[in-house]
């Protein structure tokens, strides 16, 4: 079967979330089908990248996005009464070349990630898959309750935008996928439960436990330091946490580690604050560290981040919000905190008690093992795209 993937983004090197569940669909994918690459990207992407995915992919088809076009296209985007990320992933220009490509490979399927991408796909006559990811509408929603006063009214827009635009393309797709249940229930369709729930996996032979490497630091928190969810729980991680754990433990250090972290994030370095911008192997930056903290106060989706962790078998604290995706039992295979000085006692009793810390550790290492595998949910997923449906 000949499947066209659409991207918004270059889905390699893997430094967000959206890329490491694209990649990952499209290396098991391609075991049995043909896979077909068209994706977006507003950055100049190096070849080696392309060379990489051209190991899965049949074809690539990769069209840059420039600034100013895409501000133009956001304008286009407020007066249409779409949600202005539309306007910024789409153009007519790229729409053309969308168009050329799928009349050229004649895809059996059409499978997009992210509502972002259904302005090129939504009038094809090809079966087509929408992967919504997560709940973009409530990222949004959850966002505006922290931003600044300027940013409320842009981002209140957006969220309405979002909520009603995620249900008009609901009719536009033949079958549509979500990453979590704590998702699917914000999807405003009074069909929503059609949409499949397929969860993200962890690669457990590349995420293991490294007991060999040194712990030059008590406490790692990892991601993409630019995405607003994130740099909101590195700032109340540093901010409001860690004042609590140094009162008893002023020699206690964190790194922070993640690509792109934003000037804010750089301005927390300190003798006790690593931040260390892009590394080659996360690997090393989890291994490191005695706990891992994920203090998630806003944002939607399964945290893989947290499946990486605990593949790794670190002791793992997060927030409520964090774990309804991803369903670990509390103090058990993970610890779930409510408040700054909640982390912080939590932290300090899996830093002195070992006993408490290496179980939970191990209890969250088997969790993850047992229940999230990529063979397992992109079977789940292949079966939606050729139309044999299975349970997750």
């Amino acid at each position: 079967m000949k499947i066209m993937v659409v991207l918004s983004r270059v889905p390699y090197p893997l430094a967000k979330g959206d890329k490491l569940r694209a990649f990952n669909q499209i290396k098991y994918l391609s075991k049995h089908h043909d896979v077909y690459l068209f994706c977006l990207t507003h950055k100049r992407i190096d070849a080696s990248a392309i060379k990489f995915l051209s190991g899965y992919c049949k074809e690539i088809q990769v069209v840059r996005l420039f600034f100013l076009e895409s501000l133009f296209n956001i304008f286009l985007a407020f007066l249409k009464g779409l949600p202005l990320q539309i306007g910024y992933f789409f153009s007519q220009r790229a729409k053309k070349r969308f168009s050329k490509f799928e009349q050229k490979i004649n895809p059996d399927r059409l499978y997009c990630q992210f509502i972002r991408t259904t302005e090129y796909t939504k009038n094809s006559s090809t079966f087509k898959i929408l992967d919504y990811q997560d709940t973009l509408s409530k990222n949004i929603e959850r966002r505006s309750s922290k931003a600044p006063f300027y940013l409320y009214p842009i981002l209140r827009l957006e969220y309405k935008r979002l909520r009603k635009y995620e249900r008009v393309v609901f009719d536009l797709f033949d079958e549509k996928i979500i990453i979590s249940e704590a998702d699917r229930i914000y999807i405003e369709h009074l069909k929503r439960n059609e949409i499949h729930v397929v969860p993200n996996g962890v690669d457990t032979t590349y995420f293991h436990p490294m007991p060999e490497i040194e712990k030059n630091f008590d406490f790692v928190f990892t991601g993409n330091m630019s995405y607003a969810p994130n740099v909101n729980a590195a700032q109340f991680l540093v901010k409001k946490i860690m004042p609590f754990i140094w009162e008893n433990r002023p020699e206690a250090k964190i790194l922070i580690a993640g690509a792109n972290p934003n000037h804010s994030l750089l301005a927390l370095r300190s003798k006790r604050v690593v931040v260390s911008g892009w590394v080659k192997d996360m690997r090393n930056s989890y291994a490191q560290a005695k706990i891992f903290i994920a203090p998630m106060q806003i944002g939607t989706g399964l945290q893989n981040k947290l499946l990486e962790a605990m593949a790794m078998q670190i002791p793992c604290i997060t927030s409520e919000l964090a774990n309804k995706a991803l369903h670990a039992k509390n103090k058990e295979e993970i610890i779930i905190a409510k408040s700054a000085e909640e982390y912080a006692k939590m932290a300090s009793l899996l830093l002195n008690d070992k006993n408490f810390s290496n179980n939970l550790a191990r209890k969250g290492y088997e969790y993850v093992c047992r229940t999230f595998s990529w063979d397992k949910y992109n079977a789940v997923l292949e079966s939606i795209i050729v139309g044999k449906k299975m349970k997750g």
